[in-house]
């Protein structure tokens, strides 16, 4: 694909996760929009190469960073951090999203993503908008 999409080359690859239909591919810092770019035929020559969804993210950001571009389209309206009984810890995120509309992506997959790049474990719930 390199020879196709030059900006490929600059392109720092940290490492991909399979979940489910869902491949995650971590890049280096800044090197998204290189990803995104040529109106995401990068994009979709990966997910029709691997079969999979595939979703860009940046390694080395903060959490939040990390989470919204993990659910991206769609908006992150909280993310909080909730103590359970056994001292382990759980990330609820709350999503915005319209009344009716089914999620972009496969929520199970990016939980088991999250999990295995940041060992976060989430709690994923929608707020439901008129």
């Amino acid at each position: 694909m390199e020879e196709k999409y030059p900006s490929l080359q600059n392109v720092y690859f940290h490492g991909a996760i399979d979940a489910g239909k869902t491949l995650a591919i971590i890049v280096g810092s800044g090197d998204v929009p290189r990803l995104l770019g040529f109106g995401g035929k990068i994009l979709k020559a990966l997910s029709e190469e691997t079969g999979k969804s595939v979703r860009v993210l940046e390694y080395g950001v903060d959490d939040r960073k990390f989470l919204e571009d993990l659910f991206a389209p769609l908006s992150i309206l909280t993310i909080n951090t909730i103590w359970l009984p056994d001292g382990t810890t759980e990330t609820r995120v709350i999503l915005k999203r319209r009344r009716g509309m089914q999620p972009p992506f496969d929520v199970k997959a990016l939980k088991e993503i999250a999990c295995k790049v940041r060992s976060i474990t989430l709690r994923v719930e929608f707020a439901e908008l008129g």
